[in-house]
């Protein structure tokens, strides 16, 4: 049975989703591509335009789905239970759609609209600076840091996202438990005027 457009368009996305999860943007060829599907390389020059074409496209629409679980996840009525669950869409996204987060993680030869990995845990960052503003100024810490908290906080767990993706164990569960356990622990005993004490 003959393809849409569309259809073929999706098959040539799933292909190459797969390989460049597994060979990386170098490591994959357009002939690769091309057999995997069972369809000429002129079928994929002309969904794409190149490789670099289906390369962007796989790359914006994985960093459109983490933005969109991590964002959806930040609106509970606790600090504590969005930064839970922050933390598990984010290692759920990793588990779920390990290829994607691979590709996501590896440096990006071409530009994408959404941009590289670090552009998006920044655009990530940024929802959760909105809400350690608020947070920080209820409480009487200076809101200016909250850009700081917020990436340290986002590093920390994309950094344990992509360990756990090799390592996989322990679960998800208990990951998101032992890193909340860290942020929020940590969070909640923050001292309004930190300094160090190495030295003294």
């Amino acid at each position: 049975m003959r393809m849409t457009g569309t259809e073929r368009r999706q098959q040539l996305l799933n292909v190459a989703r797969t390989l460049f999860a597994e060979k990386g943007y170098d490591g994959t060829s357009v002939e690769e591509i091309a057999r995997r599907a069972n369809v000429s390389k002129p079928v994929v020059y002309e969904h794409f335009g190149g490789k670099e074409g289906v390369y962007a496209v796989v790359v914006d629409r994985e960093a459109q789905a983490i933005l969109d679980r991590m964002v959806s996840s930040l609106h509970a009525d606790h600090p504590r239970a969005m930064l839970e669950q922050a933390a598990s869409a984010l290692l759920g996204y990793v588990d779920e759609s390990h290829e994607g987060f691979r590709i996501l993680v590896r440096d990006s030869p071409v530009a994408s609209s959404t941009g590289t990995f670090s552009t998006l845990l920044n655009d990530i960052a940024s929802q959760v600076e909105d809400i350690f503003g608020e947070e920080f100024s209820a409480r009487g810490y200076d809101g200016k840091l909250a850009p700081l908290y917020a990436q340290a906080l986002v590093g920390m767990v994309a950094l344990t996202g992509q360990w756990w993706l090799d390592a996989h164990k322990p679960k998800r569960d208990e990951v998101v438990a032992h890193l909340v356990n860290l942020a929020w622990n940590g969070l909640s005993n923050l001292e309004h005027r930190p300094k160090l004490r190495v030295g003294e």
